[in-house]
């Protein structure tokens, strides 16, 4: 501005005073043109001095704006004054000024000095997972109660941003329900006002509940509604006795929506609409530790004897990812501290009752379920439950219905036991009395299981000893059925490497016995033949004498004994018939046939064996 006026000041001076001070002789003709008449020298001095005025006036009415750059102009002389509360004028007026110049070569008459103009602004720039959240410092006031200004319209879109086109087209100063996703923009400063936000992301495995500020036509992409009618809350449809109130609304509607959010990232303003993330997942809440475990071991040395011992108390700590300590419940005048692990779950259709009913999941487990979740657990480990027996008679016999057992329900005191032998029945009960209390909170229960309780030991003790003594007899009935085993297949594999001595031997015994039978059917027909004999030789002695009969006897054995004796050596019979002749007897008995036989058997019946002639048989001499 300064250097503009110098140089208006040097031109006027060159132009209007210079030519005064010229000399005559300098001057030149003087040439009159239409009636005007001038000097040729100071009229050279004039165009000078015009032309210094002019590349003045010239100097000060263009600007170059570089490549990424944007230049913004203020108005300071010849525009009059801004009314009605206006920041940024529209039509020339003093002050900030909606236009700006955008990169490139750019000539106004006068521009610098009417106007202070900054070529020095850069572009904004919205990196990705950013957006920008708009604040406009002019356009038309908020309506009374209206928290943000109007989204953008629609067939104006992000012209909007231009200050000439908001101002002149309805919009609205204050916080802007519009927001700038990730780009390069030319931001107006005396305008807008841009601050950087993180993008609203929901991850995999939630939703988003909307929480809004505002009453106005929605479109997050995934989610469009038009603005509501009515913002009524809606009623529990499903009338659940006890369910909890949840100020839930329409889409569009100031508070929390019914609707939610789809995994995704949203690039909404975080001030206008809060999304609050629901885990929809699984959860596992887990009450364990926090008490002190006591045992008794039992052990068996080799001579089959049980020893127990009991070793130092265990301290369980309560982990810190855990939902709470275990529960402990009374049973049978013990304290037993009793594990748990609840498995819920919220679904999506459900999330906005739980934000609006409760808050978040952390507090429907911390307020409402873990609360309920003990006290149950309680109840039903140290109350009565149902189950199933078989009908005993009063000899305590079960009572039999077509061959089977029949099978009662009765209702009795849990026991301490009962944790280990009758634990899918408590757990079904304890399920089945905490899914109506988590669904008064929206929450559903799909599963509750008990961990390993720690029972005293005293109570285990006469339990786990009957069963390791029980154990070991089974153990020592299956060694010794081993050890039969083993022998038995041992004999089998003796059996069949001496099968040939085997063989012999059973052959021997088969004839062993076929000779005993033979013997004594031989010892029989001997028998018989000797009680013939006795017979006939008692008879012989009412004939003969006992004498006779002996001597008898003895000739028999004799003549037994001879046959027997030329039956083995033949070659001896021969030799002695062959010397016959010697050994003939002199003697002659009279007789012939019988008579001679019984003549010879009586000699040898008297003893005079000796006379009889060694020639048996020759003719008697008469």
């Amino acid at each position: 501005m300064l250097g503009f006026i110098l140089e208006v000041l040097v031109g006027a001076v060159v132009m209007l005073i210079a030519p005064v001070f010229i000399p005559s002789r300098y001057r030149g003709p003087f040439i009159n043109v239409r009636g005007y008449g001038f000097n040729l020298g100071s009229g050279c001095v004039r165009t000078i001095g015009l032309l210094i005025i002019l590349l003045g006036v010239v100097s000060t009415s263009y600007i170059d704006v570089g490549d990424g750059k944007f230049a913004q102009i203020f108005r300071e002389i010849g525009g009059g004054s801004l009314e009605g509360g206006k920041i940024v004028a529209i039509k020339g007026e003093n002050g900030p000024q909606a236009r700006v110049l955008r990169p490139g070569f750019h000539f106004e008459p006068l521009l610098n000095i009417l106007n202070t103009v900054d070529a020095s602004k850069k572009e904004f720039v919205i990196p990705a997972g950013k957006i920008g959240v708009l604040t406009a410092k002019d356009g038309d006031p908020l309506r009374p109660g209206q928290v943000f200004a109007d989204p953008f319209p629609a067939e104006y879109g992000i012209r909007m941003l231009d200050a000439d086109t908001f101002l002149q087209h309805g919009g609205q100063r204050g916080p802007q329900l519009t927001v700038l996703t990730p780009s390069t923009y030319i931001i107006n400063d005396y305008l807008w006002n841009v601050e950087l936000k993180d993008a609203q992301d929901v991850e995999t495995g939630f939703v988003g509940v909307v929480k809004s500020n505002i009453w106005a036509p929605i479109d997050f992409g995934t989610l469009k509604a038009e603005k509501p009618d009515k913002c009524d809350v809606i009623k529990n449809r499903e009338n659940i006795l006890g369910r909890i109130e949840a100020p839930i609304v329409p889409v569009g509607c100031v508070g929390v929506w019914q609707a939610s959010l789809q995994p995704g990232r949203y690039n909404i303003n975080p001030d206008a609409f809060k999304i609050i993330p629901i885990d929809t997942r699984a959860q596992v809440w887990t009450y364990a530790g926090g008490y002190t475990r006591r045992v008794i071991n039992l052990s068996v040395d080799g001579k089959g004897e049980i020893t127990q011992a009991s070793p130092p108390p265990e301290e369980v700590k309560q982990d810190q990812d855990n939902a709470d300590r275990a529960v402990f419940v009374k049973m049978e005048g013990w304290d037993i501290p009793l594990e748990l692990r609840v498995v819920a779950q919220v679904s999506p259709e459900e999330a906005s009752c739980v934000v609006a009913g409760v808050g978040s999941l952390k507090q429907v487990e911390d307020r409402v379920l873990t609360p309920s979740i003990r006290a149950i657990t309680r109840d039903v480990a140290g109350g009565t439950y149902e189950v199933e027996e078989v009908k005993v008679d009063e000899n305590n016999k079960p009572i039999l219905e077509e061959g089977k057992p029949v099978i009662q329900k009765i209702k009795r005191p849990t026991k301490a036991l009962d944790l280990i032998n009758q634990r899918p029945l408590i757990e079904g009960e304890i399920e089945r009395r905490i899914r109506p209390e988590a669904a008064k909170s929206c929450v559903t229960i799909r599963e509750v299981r008990l961990g390993e309780p720690a029972i005293p030991p005293e109570l285990l003790v006469a339990v786990r000893r009957e069963q390791l003594a029980t154990q070991l007899a089974k153990a020592y009935i299956q060694e010794k059925a081993a050890q039969d085993q083993r022998i038995s297949s041992e004999k089998s594999k003796a059996t069949a490497n001496n099968q040939d001595t085997l063989v012999k031997a059973e052959i021997n015994v088969q004839a062993s016995a076929q000779n005993a039978l033979a013997a004594r059917n031989e010892g029989e027909g001997q028998s018989d033949k000797l009680k013939k004999i006795a017979e006939g030789q008692r008879a012989q002695m009412e004939v003969l004498g006992a004498s006779a009969t002996v001597q008898l006897q003895q000739f028999n054995a004799i003549v037994e004994k001879v046959f027997t004796f030329a039956d083995a050596h033949p070659e001896v019979l021969t030799a002695a018939l062959s010397n016959a002749g010697k050994f003939v007897p002199n003697i002659s008995v009279s007789g012939s046939g019988s008579g001679l036989l019984d003549g010879i058997l009586a000699k040898m019946l008297s003893g005079n064996i000796s006379d009889i002639s060694p020639v048996i048989g020759s003719q008697p001499k008469h």
